[in-house]
């Protein structure tokens, strides 16, 4: 049982984690139709930054300042690069930004390298917050639970229950009827932009000392936020939290225990095959749970695909 809650707590860590740097996504997505593959290179431009600035004013003023000047770039980027290519159709965007994605790698290892940053955590939050059957939980891990959880609910309420968070979404659907009201849409989605990759640089900046800072950071964690919105649904925020903590919690179990595919398909009546049989169909028997948690969530992806294309909490097209 000790393991168990030690498991869902990593999992809600990994899950919270890989949320924050979906919703940015999810939220460009949804105000814009732009699927940004450019939007992980901002989580580790939000990590770069945040490592440079604490060298001098400290881990808490890197964490303020660095989603800051990411989500600016990031409204550049909308003004002077996708609004220019947008009137072109989707594709030009993905190409522009699959551009992006590898010219901002580029620029990374041209100022910073190609080691590993030594990013490490705020002194203040190294200690143990507490043990579960002699397995420590750290204190920033707590912190990044936190931090997402309290971003989850500021998006929602933003987004449902303020003005500002009525004219977004008005802008989507009727963006000539709010234009016509004298508000700027181009600014709104300049804006919207802007919030989706300083998000990003959110997820960078408190991610960095945990899981590393280097310039492939962005390709470990690129597809699997593809894989997530396409689980949760195409522009869903529920759906975006649901699917990441389902992921988080997949792979951590998967890792945690050692289950055997041979013990699966025996409880399922399948026989174990003779050694003449053929060798992918006895291998597919000796792999165990570790070797395949990394894959899980794109199997988790194919199944949602087959079973409702649009999502867990996406909407059904008209």
């Amino acid at each position: 049982m000790d393991l168990i809650l030690v498991n869902l707590i990593d999992g809600l860590v990994t899950g919270l984690l890989l949320f924050m740097l979906s919703a940015g996504l999810t939220l460009i997505f949804s105000m814009m139709g732009v699927l940004n593959f450019a939007h992980a290179s901002f989580y580790m431009l939000g990590a770069y930054f945040a490592f440079q600035i604490s060298l001098y004013l400290g881990f808490w003023m890197g964490l303020l300042i660095a989603p800051l000047v990411v989500g600016v770039l990031g409204a550049g980027v909308e003004r002077y690069g996708l609004r220019r290519v947008h009137q072109y159709g989707h594709v030009p965007e993905l190409i522009f930004t699959f551009g992006l994605a590898l010219l901002i790698e580029e620029v990374v290892q041209f100022i910073w390298g190609k080691n590993q940053m030594p990013y490490a955590t705020p002194e203040i939050l190294q200690f143990t917050a507490f043990s579960i059957a002699g397995n420590s939980i750290p204190a920033y891990k707590i912190f990044m639970i936190f931090i997402s959880i309290a971003i989850f609910i500021g998006l929602l309420y933003v987004l449902t229950r303020t003005r500002v968070g009525m004219i977004i979404q008005a802008a989507l659907t009727y963006p000539k009827t709010v234009e016509a009201l004298g508000h700027n849409v181009p600014l709104i989605f300049m804006g919207v932009f802007g919030v989706g990759t300083a998000l990003a640089g959110v997820a960078g900046v408190i991610a960095g000392p945990v899981l590393g800072t280097f310039p492939g950071m962005a390709f470990v964690l690129g597809s699997i936020v593809f894989v997530t919105i396409v689980i949760g649904g195409l522009g869903s925020l529920w759906g975006a939290l649901v699917a990441s903590l389902l992921i988080g919690w997949i792979t951590t179990f998967s890792k945690a225990y050692n289950l055997r595919m041979e013990d699966l398909l025996t409880s399922l009546g399948f026989t174990k095959p003779e050694p003449i049989w053929d060798s992918a169909w006895r291998d597919l028997w000796s792999i165990t749970s570790p070797q395949i948690a990394d894959i899980l969530p794109y199997i988790l992806m194919v199944l949602i695909l087959i079973f409702r294309p649009y999502g867990l909490f996406g909407k059904r097209d008209a």
